[in-house]
C-alpha cells in the first residue's frame, strides 16, 4: 500500500511541547515563535523530518502555522481544514485561527502585545512573509528576530531523518523538451534581465528543468534540491549524491555540476559577488537573502522563471496525461463496478481505499505503465466524513458504509506519464432528495467550468462565480478554491495557475487545472465532482469578434446518475452530460477486461437527456 491508516496526530502532547518550547524561546529571549507547515524549501508535502506543525501541534493538514506566544497558542488553518482542526488540536491549549482571513500578521496588528520580539527560522519563511509581519511588528514597537538554529527543532528528540530518495531521470518521450535546451532558456532570460544568475529553489522547478524525479517528498517525486543557472549558461545542481546512481550522475554532468547541500551558500554568495542574483520573493525562503546580503551583493526579485513553462504543458506532457488519465478511469471504473456490487454493511472507508489502490495497480501492470504513487492520501469519507474536506481515514475513524448515504472518493495516481486527480460522490443506496438537490447544483458548477469559453487575460478568480451561481442561489457555497494546477509527474497541487476568489494568474494554453466544486453540511454529508481539464489555444467562435480560449476534459469516469435531478439541469448541460458519457463510454471500454465492469459502465453511462 502506499497509503497507510495510522494516526499521526497526537493532541495529547500538545501542552507539554509547547511548554517546552517557550522554555527554549525565553532562552534565546524571544517573545514568540512562528511554527509554519512549510520546509526550508517552501513545500506543500514535506519531508517527516520537516512535519513541525504537526509534531507540536497534532494538526496534519497541508496548509497552516502556529503562533506561540507567552501566554497565547493559534493555529490557522484555511476554510478546507476547520472542522478537521478542531478534531486534532488540544482547544485547552491552541485556540482557532483564519490563515485567509487574519494571518498571524493581521491576527498580531488585532491582537498582539506592544514590543513583541517574534522569532522566526528565516529557512521556512519567504521574504514577502517576512515583509508583512517586519510592517507588523514595527507599527507596534516590535522587532522580528532572525534565529541562527530552529528552536523546535532542539527540543524536537526523536525528530526523522533528512530522506535520501533515489533520482530518476525523466525521458524526453514524456518532458517533451531536452534539459539543456530549458536551462538555455532560462539562462537566456536572466541574462536579458541583466542578473548573473538565478537560484531556483523549489523542487518542481528543479525536478522540470533537469528533467529529473525524486522520492523524498509522500506521493510527489520530487528530489528535494536547488539549482543555480548562471546568465552565462552554466548550471550547478545541489543535491545529496547519495541520491543518484551512476546513470543519474552521468545525465546530470552533461548539463550541470552536481554539488552538496552543504556548498549552496558558497556558491549563492559567490554568484551574488558577481551581479545580482533572481529570487522569488514568493518561494525563497528569506535566508537566502540574508546571505547573500551578508556578502555584500544584491538580489534581483522576479518570479521563478521555470514556474510558468513548467505550468505551460507542451504536446508530449498533455499526450501523456491523457494516456494517464484514460488507464486511471479504466481503474476507476473496474472499482466503482465492484464497489456497487457490494453489500452497503461489508464496506467501510479503508476497505474502499484499498480496493481503489489494487484496481490501479492492476492496470497499471495490464497497461505496462505502473502506478508510481498515490498523488495523495485518498480522502475517503463515508456519510458525515465526507463534510470534513480534507478526510484522512485512519483506524480510529474508520466508519461502516450504509444505505441510504453518499460516500465521497478524493484519490489521484501517480504515473511516468502524468498525474492524476479525481472525485466522484457515489450512491449507497436510495439518497434522499435534499443531497441529490445539492449534488445536481454541484454539477452545474462543474459543467459552468467545463464549459466555459473566455477571452485571453483572464483569470481564475473571473471563471470562480460560474462555478458556484446555481449554490449561491440556493444560498450555499463551499469553503475551498474551484480548481487548482496540477503538475506532470510532479505535485498534484502546481502554481501559479488556479481558479479562485483569489486567482490573480492569467490562464494560459496548456495549463492543467482540477474542476471541483462542492457542497458540505457538517455533521451530515458532503459533495464533491473533480475532473481535470486543461486549457486550449484560443479560437474564434461563429459569429463573435474575437478568439476565445477554453477547456478541454482530461478525466474520463462516469458521475453518478443516480444523484442527478435532471429537472434542475439545462438542455444544455444536459447535452454536456450525456456527450461527456459517450464519451468516456467509447474512451473506457476498450480498456476493460472485466465483463461486470464492462457492463456497469454502459449502464452507468446512458443518456439522462
Amino acid at each position: 500500500m502506499f497509503q497507510t491508516f495510522e494516526t499521526t496526530a497526537d493532541p495529547q502532547f500538545g501542552a507539554e511541547r509547547v511548554a517546552r518550547l517557550r522554555a527554549k524561546l525565553a532562552e534565546l529571549g524571544v517573545d514568540g515563535f512562528l511554527v509554519p507547515r512549510a520546509d526550508e524549501f517552501q513545500g506543500e508535502y514535506v519531508p517527516a523530518c520537516a512535519e513541525r506543525l504537526s509534531w507540536l501541534t497534532g494538526f496534519t493538514g497541508s496548509a497552516g502555522v502556529a503562533l506561540i506566544l507567552k501566554d497565547e497558542a493559534v493555529v490557522f488553518v484555511d476554510g478546507r481544514y476547520t472542522t478537521q482542526l478542531k478534531e486534532q488540536v488540544d482547544g485547552a491549549v491552541f485556540t482557532d485561527g483564519d490563515l485567509v482571513g487574519e494571518p498571524p500578521q493581521k491576527w498580531l496588528e488585532k491582537n498582539g502585545p506592544n514590543r513583541l520580539r517574534l522569532g522566526v527560522d528565516p529557512w521556512l519563511h519567504t521574504k514577502a512573509e517576512i515583509d508583512k509581519l517586519a510592517k507588523t511588528l514595527g507599527a507596534r514597537g516590535g522587532e522580528l528576530v532572525m534565529l541562527e538554529t530552529n528552536p523546535l527543532d532542539a527540543i524536537w528528540d526523536d525528530r526523522p531523518a533528512e530522506p535520501l530518495g533515489a533520482v530518476t531521470i525523466q525521458q524526453f518521450d514524456h518532458a517533451g523538451e531536452l534539459a539543456v535546451d530549458k536551462i538555455a532558456r532560462i539562462a537566456a532570460l536572466v541574462a536579458e534581465k541583466g542578473a548573473s544568475a538565478v537560484a531556483l529553489t523549489d523542487p518542481s522547478s528543479v525536478a522540470w528543468a533537469f528533467n529529473i524525479r525524486g522520492q523524498d517528498v509522500p506521493h510527489t517525486p520530487h528530489p528535494l534540491a536547488r539549482a543555480i543557472i548562471h546568465a552565462s549558461g552554466e548550471a550547478e545542481i545541489f543535491l545529496d549524491i547519495r541520491k543518484t546512481g551512476i546513470e543519474a550522475r552521468a545525465y546530470l554532468a552533461q548539463m550541470s555540476l552536481q554539488k552538496e547541500p552543504s556548498a549552496f551558500a558558497e556558491s549563492l554568495t559567490a554568484a551574488a559577488v558577481a551581479g545580482a542574483v533572481m529570487l522569488d520573493p514568493d518561494l525563497a525562503p528569506y535566508a537566502l537573502h540574508l546571505l547573500i546580503e551578508a556578502s555584500g551583493g544584491s538580489v534581483m526579485a522576479g518570479d521563478d522563471p521555470a514556474k510558468l513553462p513548467r505550468a505551460r504543458k507542451n504536446d508530449a506532457e498533455l499526450a501523456g496525461s491523457l494516456k494517464a488519465h484514460l488507464q486511471d478511469g479504466a481503474a476507476m471504473v473496474e472499482f466503482l463496478a465492484w464497489l456497487d456490487a457490494q453489500a452497503p454493511d461489508s464496506l467501510d472507508e479503508i476497505t474502499a481505499v484499498k480496493a481503489l489502490e489494487a484496481s490501479r495497480i492492476r492496470v497499471g501492470a495490464r497497461m505496462q505503465n505502473p502506478l508510481k504513487d498515490i498523488s495523495f492520501d485518498t480522502i475517503s469519507g463515508a456519510g458525515e466524513n465526507a463534510a470534513i474536506i480534507h478526510y484522512r481515514v485512519t483506524e480510529p475513524t474508520n466508519r461502516k458504509f450504509r444505505a441510504g448515504e453518499m460516500f465521497l472518493l478524493d484519490s489521484g495516481g501517480q504515473y511516468i506519464n502524468g498525474t492524476t486527480d479525481i472525485t466522484r460522490t457515489i450512491a449507497i443506496g436510495e439518497v434522499p432528495e435534499e443531497q441529490k438537490r445539492f449534488f445536481t447544483l454541484v454539477l452545474k458548477g462543474m459543467i459552468a467550468i467545463s464549459t466555459a469559453r473566455f477571452p485571453k487575460g483572464t483569470r481564475g478568480v473571473d471563471l470562480d462565480p460560474l462555478a458556484r451561481i446555481a449554490l449561491w442561489k440556493a444560498g450555499a457555497d463551499y469553503g475551498h478554491g474551484t480548481g487548482h494546477g496540477v503538475g506532470s509527474y510532479l505535485s498534484v497541487h502546481e502554481g501559479p495557475q488556479r481558479i479562485s476568489r483569489a486567482a490573480m494568474q492569467e490562464l494560459l494554453p496548456g495549463m492543467i487545472l482540477s474542476n471541483e466544486p462542492g457542497f458540505y453540511r457538517p455533521g451530515a454529508y458532503g459533495i464533491r465532482i473533480e475532473n481535470l481539464i486543461y486549457v486550449t489555444e484560443p479560437e474564434m467562435i461563429e459569429g463573435g469578434d474575437r478568439p476565445m480560449l477554453g477547456f478541454e476534459t482530461l478525466t474520463f469516469c462516469p458521475i453518478d446518475r443516480r444523484l442527478i435531478l435532471s429537472h434542475l439541469l439545462t438542455r444544455e448541460e444536459l447535452l454536456w452530460l450525456d456527450a461527456y458519457h459517450a464519451e468516456t463510454r467509447e474512451k473506457l471500454l476498450p480498456l476493460i477486461e472485466d465483463e461486470a465492469a464492462k457492463t456497469w459502465l454502459k449502464r452507468a453511462t446512458a443518456r439522462l437527456g
